[in-house]
């Protein structure tokens, strides 16, 4: 995320729209960047099996502007209003973030997320399966609008793509003197012991974990110039407890450390973490 580029919103006229407004909305504000708001429908296909006829795609194109004049109307904003016409939502979206270098992709929960939680529907997965960009994905009936809270968190691991993740949410909390606030879990039980230990080995090597994921913390907390940072180290299940997290504006987390750079590619933990997070979850690709 940075100043340059726009925020872009995606809305379908769904009941989450409202959710992705209000926060590219706040996110447009804290960068000071141009905010965009999108609706994509149906591209003609010429030939093949994707080939459509013109009076559904001038249904569909009429769909995509009752969108965003229901956009306008949730929610008034100083922005740019644009019907997209592309082979898929998550298509349109990515070559106009392409097109503005955009800052950051925002989109709202799928119709079947519970009260309160993120769950990433077809279009944030397929956004999230490359995007050039940051994504994030509101939860459904936001309850706390962001920038309320005051404090920004990061899933934090000391990996390229958790470094990529604190990097992005340190500028947005300089740009905003917003703290940051830090959390790594150790995962407990069966599923942090290596094969054939016992529970002595299985005590040393989680006390050795938690020794080195605190000098990581500590290391990346004193990395943040100019920004109040705390950190705190947690044990239990890593996705349930970074999802529980509930008094943090958005939570930043990476992409998978071995995917392309500058690109998103989502690993175990992002994946699982946006489907059911209390607080908007923001994806960042992982730098060259």
């Amino acid at each position: 995320m940075t100043a340059a580029g726009a925020v872009i919103v995606g809305v379908d006229g769904g009941p989450s729209s409202a959710d992705a407004l209000a926060l590219g909305h706040w996110a447009s504000t804290t960068l000071d960047a141009p905010l965009v708001v999108a609706a994509v429908h149906p591209a003609p296909s010429a030939i093949g099996s994707g080939r459509v006829d013109a009076e559904w795609i001038s249904d569909r194109r009429a769909a995509a502007e009752r969108a965003l004049d229901e956009a306008r109307a949730l929610q008034p904003l100083n922005a740019e209003y644009r019907v997209i016409a592309s082979s898929s939502a998550a298509h349109g979206l990515h070559d106009l973030a392409e097109q503005l270098t955009a800052a950051l992709i925002v989109v709202g929960s799928a119709a079947a997320a519970p009260n309160s939680r993120t769950f990433a529907g077809s279009t944030a997965g397929r956004l999230l399966a490359g995007s050039v960009c940051p994504v994030a994905v509101a939860p459904a009936g936001m309850p706390t609008p962001p920038g309320t809270l005051g404090r920004i968190g990061v899933a934090y691991v000391d990996t390229p793509d958790g470094r990529a993740a604190l990097a992005t949410a340190a500028r947005l909390a300089g740009r905003t003197g917003t703290p940051l606030r830090l959390v790594t879990v150790v995962t407990r039980g069966d599923a942090a012991r290596p094969f054939l230990l016992g529970e002595d080995a299985e005590r040393a090597f989680l006390d050795t974990a938690r020794e080195s994921y605190e000098e990581a913390l500590r290391k990346a907390a004193e990395s943040v110039p100019d920004v109040t940072v705390e950190w705190e180290l947690r044990s239990g299940d890593v996705v349930e407890s970074l999802a529980e997290l509930d008094d943090v504006d958005v939570l930043f987390c990476g992409s998978r450390g071995y995917g392309p750079a500058r690109r998103v590619l989502l690993g175990g933990v992002s994946a699982r973490l946006l489907h059911r997070a209390r607080r908007p979850v923001v994806v960042v690709p992982r730098a060259p």
